[in-house]
């Protein structure tokens, strides 16, 4: 059987398509990028927001098409979409063959087996998972499962449960596989990470399962992206302070910045405990790199309200911010409330929310101008890049945070680009809108 995949969503929904095509590969399937030659197309939906939920009913319809156009004999949909809406796509997408929600994914391998695509035996050993992607070298470790938070605008606890923490043995032996097949930063990624193992009386913690990690393999670079501000303890900061393969690094999603629209939300944070975990995390770790997301436009919100979140972000100076503009999901807190914030004030507020952002991240960049800095190399450079490399800093989180050019000026003219998982010293020379500019130093 050839396979074809269609992964949308986030990081954490493509951990769970490498764990699928696994499964799939160890009975006999080849993946293929043509979606024209396969003979199965898997679609791995999102439904988080009302634009992924368009694309991904676009990505079946045009895997359905493939019956006609090209050889595909199946349709297989996962993910939040169909654990969300299973029934509703059912009878409106005849194109898909078969629905599986996240509590009917052990039934993927055999209903395929029974329908003649698949090998009833394991005939491979593929591992835990399949990559499908481009750099290896980058890889994703997702350590828990759903979400045990009420924010009011979220509908992923509607879609993915309640919050489950995976082993931490089975998370090093898969750390494990991972460095062997190449991976040289490993990025963790939960719903939040800070709620790892509190579903288990006297278990691990986040601090142990990082420690874990780190004396398990031998990766360079670890990540934590999305810890709740009530996550990151002191025993977290130690570690991150004490251990240099741990980056100086955190995702912390605030939302907004007054309590009044905390409060709304449903966050447990307010303004003064962000205020003062951003100050210690400074303190504690003086080169962390902090990033953040926000939300404007949420039902109530006023002008008062979104000026004061434009100067918390002034006054806290996060290196990087996600902003959204909100959108109704249906069966969440937010969906009984009025949408009274117009679509084109919500666009005005994210604009305004970005152009500031954009001034504090070019000033928190220009810092980092003059020091050597290591540079993971991603690849070659391409296009209009003013370098003959592309990377990352250890400041710089794969996708999201702008990249590191690494020019041929102090490696010599005409010397091969360095390969890509490999390290760089570079020195860091301009900053360039999100990016840096290094030269590589002996």
């Amino acid at each position: 059987m050839k396979l074809g995949v269609i992964s949308l969503g986030c990081d954490k929904a493509t951990v769970d398509t490498e764990h699928l095509v696994a499964g799939l590969v160890g009975h006999g399937a080849r993946v293929t990028p043509d979606l024209g030659d396969a003979d199965v197309i898997l679609v791995n939906t999102c439904g988080f927001i009302d634009a992924a939920k368009r694309e991904s009913i676009e990505a079946m319809v045009e895997a359905g098409g493939y019956k006609k156009t090209g050889r595909c004999r199946a349709v297989v949909a996962v993910g939040c979409l169909v654990a969300r809406y299973g029934d509703e796509l059912k009878a409106e997408l005849p194109e898909v063959d078969y629905f599986f929600g996240f509590k009917d994914l052990p039934e993927l391998v055999p209903r395929l087996t029974r329908a003649g695509l698949l090998a009833a035996d394991e005939t491979a050993h593929p591992g835990v998972r399949a990559y499908l992607g481009t750099t290896p070298h980058v890889r994703y470790l997702k350590i828990s499962e759903g979400c045990d938070h009420t924010c009011a605008f979220c509908a992923i606890p509607l879609m993915r449960g309640l919050h489950r923490s995976r082993p931490l043995e089975e998370l090093v032996r898969e750390a494990v596989e991972l460095e062997r097949a190449g991976a040289r930063e490993i990025n963790l990624v939960a719903q939040d990470l800070g709620h790892y193992g509190r579903d288990v009386p006297g278990g691990p913690r986040l601090p142990d399962l990082l420690g874990a990690l780190l004396r398990g393999t031998g990766v360079p670079w670890y990540r934590c992206l999305y810890v709740y501000s009530a996550g990151i303890t002191p025993q977290l900061v130690e570690v991150m302070a004490g251990e240099p393969r741990l980056a100086p690094y955190l995702d912390m999603p605030i939302q907004h910045a007054t309590d009044r629209m905390l409060a709304a939300m449903r966050r447990p944070e307010r303004a003064d405990t962000i205020r003062a975990k951003v100050r210690w995390l400074r303190e504690a770790v003086p080169d962390v790199a902090l990033r953040t997301t926000v939300l404007v436009g949420f039902p109530g919100e006023t002008d008062v309200d979104h000026h004061a979140l434009l100067e918390f972000l002034e006054e806290l100076q996060f290196d990087r911010v996600g902003a959204f503009a909100y959108s109704e999901q249906e069966g969440t807190r937010a969906a009984a409330l009025p949408d009274d914030v117009p679509d084109g004030l919500k666009r005005e507020r994210l604009s305004e929310v970005m152009e500031l952002q954009r001034a504090i991240s070019a000033e928190r960049l220009e810092r980092l101008v003059g020091r050597e800095v290591d540079v993971l190399v991603d690849g070659p450079a391409h296009g209009d890049d003013p370098g003959v490399a592309v990377g990352r800093t250890i400041w710089q989180a794969d996708d999201v945070d702008g990249c590191t050019h690494l020019t041929e000026r102090g490696q010599g003219r005409g010397r091969a680009a360095p390969a890509a998982g490999s390290f760089v010293r570079a020195k860091v020379v301009e900053t360039l809108d999100y990016d840096l500019v290094a030269e590589p130093v002996a």
